[in-house]
């Protein structure tokens, strides 16, 4: 990193034929010392500025870690990615039914997520759907609520109040 002693020998001999051939230096000590320390601070600036053309170079070489620490997602986690509202629910329900139907379904839609032919948030209603559509049929489990006094209730829980 540093010169070696030959270099820094070879400039202070610069130095000194600088001086006697330069006609805006005389011997006044104060003029040769201005002189010697921007000739000494210009060399400090050219080592860190080499430093740290090495320490670039070195990062370049290095393989970036960011491309490593990404790790490739499953088909699942893909699909369930675009899934909103109960579309997870509707996907777990279809692979209890149709587990090995599913997993290939989910495979292709993954597919078609990565190269940009399937975009967007999918529903569970349109997710049901399609999986209809392509034969897959099964029920989900439903389940209605009554929202009363800010409390959400089941039916059954309803019907049990009005008898009382």
């Amino acid at each position: 990193m540093w010169d070696e002693p030959s270099t820094i020998m070879r400039r202070q001999l610069e130095l000194k034929d600088f001086r006697k051939t330069s006609p805006y230096l005389d011997d006044r000590p104060d003029c040769l010392e201005n002189y010697q320390m921007s000739s000494e601070i210009e060399l400090l600036r050219q080592k860190r500025a080499l430093e740290l053309r090495k320490k670039m170079l070195l990062s370049q070489e290095k393989p970036t870690p960011v491309a490593a620490e990404t790790p490739k997602l499953s088909s699942h986690q893909i699909v369930q990615k675009i899934l909103t509202g109960r579309g997870t629910e509707v996907l777990e329900t279809a692979r209890r039914y149709y587990p090995k139907e599913v997993g290939i379904i989910e495979e292709n839609l993954a597919r078609l997520i990565d190269s940009g032919r399937l975009r967007g948030p999918v529903s569970g209603e349109e997710l049901y759907s399609f999986l209809r559509r392509v034969g897959l049929s099964f029920s989900m489990d439903t389940k209605i609520r009554v929202k009363e006094h800010g409390e959400l209730k089941t039916l059954e829980e309803k019907f049990r109040e009005g008898v009382r």
